[in-house]
């Protein structure tokens, strides 16, 4: 039986608290403990113990709480490739970020008691030896495990007063992948001194707890004095870059698996970014129009198991008729929302994916997918992506089609922006019409086509989201044009990208979907964009650090987070830290060899970079591979940092 206190009435009261589905068996002496990190965020997860026939168990459950106030249990997920736990009672458990650790407590063979941990992202037990104890405390500080009092012997009834410290970064130094997580955790502890309003650096180191000291230079009093003086009353709600990434290390001979993951310092980012790279579904599920997107994600969401089409010009898993039916699907959501999203942390944001099916499997495999079985994290994160879905990569089909998908079954915490190739005039010639001809069999100039419904609801996605109401994100950028997010709001959808642009709202959009920043923090104003706009008809342009602290400014916002171009570790920060641009599809157009990100936002308004890098995938993922590919359609050049400008004067 699970209770709950009713903090509503007072004095507090006790309700039995009814959830739905399968239920743990009874047990008593077994141990709860509270996930606030990762995949299993919210989550109450208890362990082991003894059942009514005296039988020690060790099954771990989570009770979770869904956004419909909905409470049900589900059972941890273990590999079958590894070693279960033991079966304990009178044991102690506790989180660290991401890890379950089980400490003491009674087995069937006293012997064998040690420490183990769950971690809820891989599935995986590991376990160390520790100190027999049972009916005792424990607690974690930093990285030291603290253990107190209980029992120490079976046939004692004495209890003892030993304070027990286990030191975790000595005890897993030979472990990188678990020691990251707890050292990620213990990073998380520390707050940096903040200027109110605008971003800031967290502390970076991870032995000391000093605050952050900053070096003034003009860049940055500039950016904080601009957003100092925005309008009405100013937020507590303050983001902050984390001074890590976590980056996941491509396969290799001596980890195959390609799931160790590596902490480093964003300092160090450049450097060790060069170290690192020396059926037709069943037809009978979609009769229903309400399991179509059901039968989507069942095929598509499969980040464990998803293998790369050996002939990527082969016919796609789903007939046409069915695509139509999801877009039609996901068009009566789209429109009914706001053209400007508001959307809450935590959340995760993702880049460019340009048809790079395989780099988002990946990140979901590494990271959590959108989904509400155990290995998913919806009911935790929100999924925003900034556009470019399709074009340039092999596999748009299979990216545009799960995410509409995700869409549909998940309205309110899914958000998918518009990019500059959602749009039927980019895509007829970058890859996506051709990828939709070939492998939907169809001719995409039919207004009936496949193609040209999934670019009807490209003419319905949002074009801008709110974070928190302190971070502006957008696909491109505020271009010479856009001073108001209010602006926004006054756009009529569904609406057609005009390329030769007549008029002030025509710009604004082009401004929207296809501005970028300058070069560097030294270069102000509005400047000409001669790579989009070889032409020079000035409808494409790059803007200055001056006009983002004007633009936060004038909206009392914190921070831009935009797309739209690839940077080569994935992410990369402009005008002092207030925008950030994010990329996460590697190695762009098979030629740059450029790592992926995806930025996790915080429930503590801190924002992570998770990073992945380019694998060996032997013929490529790329339309553009060869000679012929590069004339027909030529990749945009990545965001360079010449070599006289300094990259961490960039990020300061």
């Amino acid at each position: 039986r699970q209770m709950c206190i009713r903090d509503s009435s007072s004095p507090f009261t006790w309700m039995r608290l009814g959830t739905d589905g399968d239920t743990p068996p009874a047990r008593t002496y077994h141990s709860a403990s509270l996930c606030t990190s990762g995949c299993a965020t919210g989550m109450m997860v208890i362990f082991g113990g003894r059942s009514a026939d005296q039988t020690l168990l060790n099954d771990a459950w989570g009770l979770r709480k869904h956004r419909d106030g909905r409470w049900d249990w589900v059972v941890a997920p273990v590999r079958q490739s590894i070693e279960p736990p033991l079966r304990r009672y009178q044991h102690c458990s506790l989180f660290l970020g991401t890890l379950l650790f089980v400490i003491g407590g009674r087995t069937e063979q006293p012997s064998e008691i040690g420490l183990e941990i769950y971690d809820t992202e891989t599935s995986d037990w590991q376990k160390v030896s520790a100190r027999k104890r049972f009916r005792h405390a424990a607690w974690a500080a930093g990285t030291q495990l603290f253990t107190y009092g209980g029992l120490e012997d079976e046939m004692s009834s004495m209890p003892t007063d030993r304070l027990t410290k286990i030191d975790l970064e000595q005890l897993f130094m030979s472990n990188k992948p678990t020691l990251g997580k707890i050292m990620g955790e213990r990073e998380d502890q520390f707050v940096s001194e903040k200027v109110p309003g605008t971003p800031t650096l967290a502390g970076s180191t991870f032995s000391s707890v000093k605050p952050l000291v900053t070096v003034p230079n003009k860049r940055r009093v500039a950016a904080e004095s601009a957003v100092s003086v925005g309008r009405g009353k100013p937020s507590s709600k303050t983001f902050k870059l984390a001074s890590v990434a976590v980056l996941a290390v491509p396969p290799n001979s001596l980890d195959p698996s390609g799931k160790t993951l590596k902490t480093i310092n964003l300092d160090a980012l450049p450097e060790d970014s060069k170290s690192i790279f020396s059926y037709l579904s069943n037809p009978k599920m979609l009769r229903q129009t309400d399991s179509i997107h059901s039968a989507f994600i069942a095929e598509l969401l499969r980040p464990k198991d998803w293998k790369m089409q050996q002939n990527p010009n082969g016919a796609f898993k789903f007939r046409k008729e069915f695509v139509i039916e999801l877009a039609d699907q996901c068009i009566k959501i789209v429109r009914q929302q706001p053209i400007v999203l508001r959307v809450r942390a935590p959340v995760k944001v993702f880049g460019d994916v340009h048809g790079q099916y395989q780099d988002l499997m990946r990140f979901f495999d590494l990271w959590g997918t959108p989904s509400d079985d155990l290995s998913g994290d919806i009911e935790a994160y929100d999924y925003l992506f900034l556009g470019d879905y399709v074009d340039r990569g092999l596999h748009s089909l299979e990216t545009v089609c799960l995410l509409m998908a995700l869409k549909v079954k998940y309205p309110e915490q899914v958000h998918l922006l518009r990019g500059n190739h959602e749009d039927r005039w980019i895509n007829n010639v970058f890859g996506f019409a051709e990828e939709c001809a070939l492998r939907l069999e169809e001719e995409h100039t039919d207004p009936k086509s496949a193609f040209n419904k999934i670019n009807d609801l490209f003419d319905y996605l949002p074009l801008a989201a709110v974070i928190e109401d302190k971070i502006l994100c957008l696909h491109g950028g505020i271009g010479s044009t856009l001073d108001q997010v209010a602006r926004i709001e006054t756009l009529k959808r569904p609406l057609e990208v005009v390329h030769d642009v007549q008029t002030e709202q025509q710009q604004l959009v082009v401004d929207i979907l296809w501005s970028d920043p300058t070069d560097t923090d030294q270069d102000l104003g509005i400047r000409a964009n001669y790579i989009r706009d070889p032409n020079s008809t000035g409808n494409i342009v790059k803007y200055g650090p001056d006009k983002v602290y004007e633009f936060l400014a004038r909206n009392n916002l914190s921070m831009i987070l935009r797309a739209h171009e690839c940077v080569m570790d994935g992410f990369e920060r402009f005008a002092g830290g207030t925008l950030i641009t994010v990329f996460s599809a590697t190695d762009y157009c098979g030629r740059h060899k450029n790592a992926g990100a995806v930025l996790f936002i915080t429930r503590k308004f801190e924002i992570i970079p998770k990073l992945i890098y380019p694998i060996d995938n032997g013929d490529g993922n790329w339309m553009m591979e060869g000679e012929v590919g590069k004339e027909k359609r030529p990749p945009t050049p990545p965001r360079w940092v010449p070599p006289q400008f300094s990259r961490v004067d960039s990020f300061n």
